[in-house]
């Protein structure tokens, strides 16, 4: 018994490297996002970092459209890094994981 926590303390601590090295390339996945009409483009990483900022210079005439537009294109490419972010750390979490039973967290 003794043996088998040792082993799945091994397991964890190894799971929590990769964790750790999952967020780190993820800084280097990039998320693009466009308005529809694509005056307004962002790129950020998976890990939520604004990288980059294109704004037509239409939309620099119309103080309330430009705050508008920063908005929706923000939190829809947040939403896709978020995605992204939570996919690759659960499958990293989900793989090291010992299989205990009833703790299916993970499904």
């Amino acid at each position: 018994m003794f043996g088998d926590m040792m082993n799945m303390m091994g397991k964890l601590k190894e799971t929590q490297k990769k964790v750790e090295e999952t967020k780190k390339r993820l800084d280097t996945v990039l998320i693009d996002e466009a308005s529809n009409d694509s005056k307004l483009k962002i790129t950020l990483t998976a890990n939520r970092t604004i990288k980059a900022i294109e704004i037509d210079t239409e939309l620099l005439q119309d103080k309330e459209q430009l705050e508008d537009y920063l908005i929706i294109t923000l939190n829809k490419a947040i939403e896709k890094a978020t995605k992204v972010n939570e996919a690759e750390l659960g499958a990293v979490a989900k793989e090291g994981m010992p299989n205990i039973p009833g703790m299916d967290l993970f499904k």
